[in-house]
C-alpha cells in the first residue's frame, strides 16, 4: 500500500476592491424552494424553459421539508367522494413516497389527510430539481428588484460567497412574504388588525404508537391542562406516523413578524413553546411518551405575512359559496383555518356535501406588472380566503399555473394570454376526478 500524499501548502487572499458579480440568465426565474415554488420551476423546465430557483435557504424544499410541516392537505375531495384535486408533481410524491412506505393517507369521517416523511420529501425534491436542469441559487437574499415599463427586469442578489444578478422574461413569486413584489414596489397587503400565528413544528422519536391518545382524548385533556404547563395553544395536534415511532407535533403559536429583529426571537419563542408541549405529553400520556425524544426542530412555520394586491381578491364568500371562476387555475375543498388567536384556531370545514372553491389566475397577477405571477400563500385573498388556500394541495397547483401562464405570455403580458389554452394545459387539476385505494373510505 503506497502511502497517502498530503498537501500543507496555503496561500494569501484578500478581499478585492471590486468584488465579482455573477450573471445568470433565465426564462423564468422563480423565488422560494417550497413546495408551490419546487412546483413552478419543475414544470417550467419540463416545458423547455431555462429555470432558475432561488430560495434564502441553503436547501429547497422551503417550509414543506424544512419547517416539517408533515402533512399535505387541500389534497382529496372531502366526504364519501374523495377524488384527487391536484396531479404534476403532486400525483408523483403521492407515487413515490406511497411506494418507499414514507407516507400514508389518514382518512377521516369528512377528509383525508396524508402524512408524509420530511426526509423522503426532501430526497424528492432534491432529485426531481437535479433531473429537470434547473439552475440554483441558494442561501440567497433578494435584495432588490428592479422594475419599468410593467416589467421586472432583474433580481439583484447576496450570497455569502457574493453577489449575483438574475434576469427573465417572466418571474413567479413564491416566497411565502411577496418578497418580489414588495422590491418591485407593488401594491401588498397584510392583515389589518390581527396577527396570523405561526407554528414550530417537532418530530418525536421512540414513541408507543399503541398507546397513543386519540384525536378527542389529546384535545380533552389539552383544554384542560394546557395552562399548567405553559403550552400556549390549547388545540394542538400530534400527528401520528403509522408504520413508524415517530410523531409530528403541530401544537404552538408564535406571532411572525416582518421585522429582523422580532423575527429572529421567534424560533427561539417556539422552541420554548415546543419544550412545554414535550413536557406535558410525557406528564399526562406517559403509557404513550415516556421514553420519546426529539428527533428534529423545524424551522418556525409560518402562515400568513404578507401578499400580493392581485387583479382581483379572493373572498371568504367566494370560498363558503364555492363560486366558479372562469380564469380558475386550482381547486380545494380545505375548509378556513385562521390562526388568530393565541390559544386556538378558527375551523370551518367543508365536509357536509359537494363543497370545491377554486383560485382565480386574477389573484395571482398584480394589475401593474406584465410578468410577475404570484403562488402560495402570497397570493390575493382577504385573511379567511386566503387560509383555505395556502394549503399544499392548492399550492402545488398554483405553482404549476403559473409556469404554465408564464409559458404562453413569453415575452408579452401575463394579461393577454389565451385563457383557454391555459385551462386545457390544467385541464388535470382543474376537471380530472381519479380515486386512490388509500384514499377511500
Amino acid at each position: 500500500m503506497t502511502e497517502a500524499t498530503i498537501t500543507t501548502a496555503t496561500k494569501i487572499v484578500q478581499r478585492p476592491a471590486t468584488q465579482k458579480t455573477w450573471d445568470v440568465d433565465a426564462d423564468i426565474c422563480v423565488a422560494g424552494a417550497g413546495i408551490s415554488g419546487v412546483s413552478a420551476a419543475i414544470e417550467a423546465a419540463r416545458l423547455g424553459r431555462r429555470v432558475v430557483l432561488v430560495d434564502s435557504l441553503p436547501a429547497l424544499g422551503g417550509q414543506a421539508v424544512n419547517s416539517i410541516i408533515g402533512t399535505f392537505c387541500g389534497m382529496f375531495h372531502n366526504g364519501p367522494d374523495r377524488y384527487q384535486f391536484t396531479y404534476g408533481i403532486a400525483d408523483e410524491i403521492l407515487n413515490d413516497l406511497g411506494a418507499s412506505g414514507d407516507l400514508y393517507y389518514l382518512v377521516g369521517p369528512g377528509w383525508t389527510t396524508v402524512y408524509y416523511d420530511e426526509v423522503a420529501l426532501g430526497r424528492w425534491i432534491e432529485e426531481a430539481v437535479r433531473e429537470a436542469g434547473i439552475e440554483l441559487v441558494l442561501g440567497a437574499n433578494v435584495r432588490g428588484a428592479s422594475f419599468e415599463n410593467r416589467r421586472i427586469g432583474e433580481l439583484d442578489i447576496s450570497t455569502r460567497y457574493g453577489d449575483v444578478r438574475v434576469r427573465a422574461d417572466g418571474f413567479v413569486d413564491a416566497s411565502g412574504d411577496a418578497v418580489l413584489a414588495w422590491l418591485a414596489g407593488l401594491p401588498c397587503r397584510e392583515a389589518a388588525d390581527q396577527p396570523i400565528f405561526g407554528t414550530q413544528m417537532v418530530v418525536l422519536e421512540n414513541v408507543y404508537m399503541d398507546k397513543a391518545p386519540s384525536r378527542p382524548e389529546l384535545a380533552a385533556v389539552l383544554s384542560e391542562k394546557a395552562s399548567d404547563y405553559g403550552v400556549v395553544r390549547e388545540d394542538g395536534l400530534a400527528f401520528f406516523f403509522e408504520g413508524k415511532d415517530t410523531v409530528a407535533l403541530n401544537m404552538t403559536h408564535m406571532e411572525t413578524p416582518l421585522e429582523p429583529l422580532a423575527a429572529s426571537q421567534m424560533g427561539l419563542e417556539g422552541r420554548a413553546q415546543t419544550r412545554n408541549a414535550v413536557e406535558f405529553l410525557k406528564a399526562e400520556f406517559p403509557d404513550c411518551f415516556k421514553d420519546a425524544s426529539v428527533r428534529a426542530y423545524g424551522f418556525p412555520g409560518i402562515r400568513q405575512t404578507r401578499w400580493i394586491k392581485g387583479d382581483y381578491q379572493l373572498t371568504v364568500e367566494d370560498v363558503r359559496s364555492a363560486r366558479s371562476f372562469d380564469d380558475a387555475v386550482a381547486r380545494t375543498a380545505w375548509g378556513l383555518e385562521i390562526h388568530n388567536n393565541k390559544h386556538r384556531l378558527y375551523w370551518e370545514g367543508f365536509d357536509k356535501g359537494p363543497h370545491v372553491h377554486q383560485v382565480p389566475l386574477s389573484a395571482m397577477t398584480s394589475p401593474d406588472a406584465d410578468n410577475l405571477v404570484a403562488a402560495g400563500r402570497c397570493i390575493d385573498g382577504d385573511v379567511a380566503a386566503l387560509s383555505s388556500v395556502r394549503v399544499m394541495g392548492p399550492c402545488m397547483a398554483m405553482g404549476a399555473a403559473a409556469a404554465q401562464a408564464l409559458d404562453l405570455a413569453g415575452s408579452g403580458s401575463i394579461h393577454q394570454i389565451d385563457m383557454a389554452a391555459l385551462k386545457e394545459r390544467l385541464h388535470d387539476n382543474l376537471e380530472r376526478k381519479d380515486y386512490r385505494d388509500e384514499a377511500s373510505p
